[in-house]
């Protein structure tokens, strides 16, 4: 295929591809880049590196890729109910403004990429990794709104959702047959269920009195 992808051939769920170690190479450099430019490009006027915010974006980043890692529910044809690890993606969104929540959440959706890829052609990487994890940035968008983490968090849950929705209908949808289910409604439930549930789990998380004034002590330290 290329120096960076190759075919993978297979009977039971079809061809899909690869990366090949300079593919590796290539996202995990990719990913730095977009990070440190989302540092550099931060929310107030500064245009310098802030040692601080990067080190802040990459334990975030740190702890989303362990928890996503703990699957309390893990799905057939991917996705996973996983240790709220969304939550600290839309973390970096809710300290430091929309610019750095998404390049951040970007730099996280190319990680995953790199840790657990499946490709089923550029489009579907695109929208699978780049745009559905990227959308957890969107979080910033509430940054300093009152309870700003908690509706940054479901904008950024929700837009999770749209894109995961969106490549269901398009690149899966013939999975909706062994179901017996419209193809909408298909990607509708079967990315909607562990999406949501594991929504519910961090929203009732955060909601609670101790962690709210922790995590706004945990921004106010951030942003010092």
């Amino acid at each position: 295929m290329s120096v960076f992808v190759k075919e993978i051939v297979d009977e039971q769920w079809g061809n899909y591809f690869d990366l090949t170690g300079l593919g590796y190479g290539a996202l995990i450099a990719f990913m730095l880049v977009i990070l440190v430019l989302g540092c550099m490009a931060g929310d107030d006027a500064k245009k310098k590196i802030r040692t601080k915010q990067l080190v802040f974006s990459a334990a975030a980043m740190a702890l989303a890729m362990v928890t996503s890692m703990i699957k309390i529910v893990d799905m057939p044809m991917g996705g996973a109910v996983t240790l709220c690890s969304m939550f600290f993606i839309c973390l970096v969104g809710y300290m430091y403004g929309l610019r750095t929540g998404l390049t951040s959440a970007i730099a996280y959706g190319v990680l995953q990429l790199v840790i657990d890829p499946y490709i089923i052609g550029i489009w579907q990487l695109f929208t699978d990794y780049i745009f559905a994890f990227g959308a957890l940035g969107l979080s910033g968008i509430f940054a300093n709104k009152k309870r700003g983490l908690l509706w940054g968090y479901l904008l950024g849950a929700l837009g999770r959702f749209f894109f995961t929705f969106l490549s269901g209908m398009i690149f899966f949808g013939d999975n909706a047959a062994a179901y017996n289910l419209p193809v909408p409604v298909y990607s509708f439930v079967y990315n909607g269920s562990y999406i949501g549930l594991e929504a519910v789990i961090t929203v009732i998380i955060i909601m609670l009195p101790a962690v709210e004034k922790g995590l706004a002590k945990v921004k106010e330290m951030a942003r010092e």
